[in-house]
């Protein structure tokens, strides 16, 4: 499936793709992962939002990406999510590729930092990732942190 990809900051997105990436993350964040959090957490003004829509014009895939020493030291990618109806294709790579392009492209290139889920480590690691420090909870499921250099 090939998707659409924009990047924009925050000013830049309109209302419906604002409406759309806080309805996906609502969707995925809490509702599927049952998870009860503060997703509107301030930062979306600080962070460029990388979206991938389907020829059908549905979000399929979106990431949030900050400047070093915004989110963390480094430069990150945040909020890494592919909606569960786009799940069989692929995306999450693709999601995954264009997101570290995207942050090279706005930011140049540099190390960059996530906080990542644990159960997706071998996934980023596929892309560069290391895990650094110790694992740690964040609403509950275990994360740790990983750095591309």
């Amino acid at each position: 499936m090939t998707l659409t990809w924009t990047t924009n900051p925050f000013a830049a997105l309109t209302l419906a793709e604002l409406y759309d990436l806080l309805q996906l993350r609502s969707e995925v964040f809490v509702v599927e992962q049952t998870c009860a959090f503060q997703d509107i957490d301030g930062q979306d003004q600080a962070a460029h939002h990388l979206l991938g829509y389907t020829p059908a014009g549905e979000l399929a895939a979106y990431s949030r990406l900050f400047g070093a020493g915004i989110s963390y030291p480094e430069a990150s990618i945040g909020r890494v999510v592919v909606s569960p109806k786009y799940r069989r294709y692929g995306l999450g790579r693709e999601l995954l590729r264009q997101s570290i392009g995207a942050v090279e492209g706005l930011f140049g290139e540099q190390p960059i930092q996530i906080g990542a889920q644990l159960y997706l480590q071998k996934f980023y690691e596929s892309f560069g990732f290391r895990q650094v420090g110790e694992g740690y909870l964040e609403d509950g499921i275990p994360h740790i942190h990983m750095i591309r250099a």
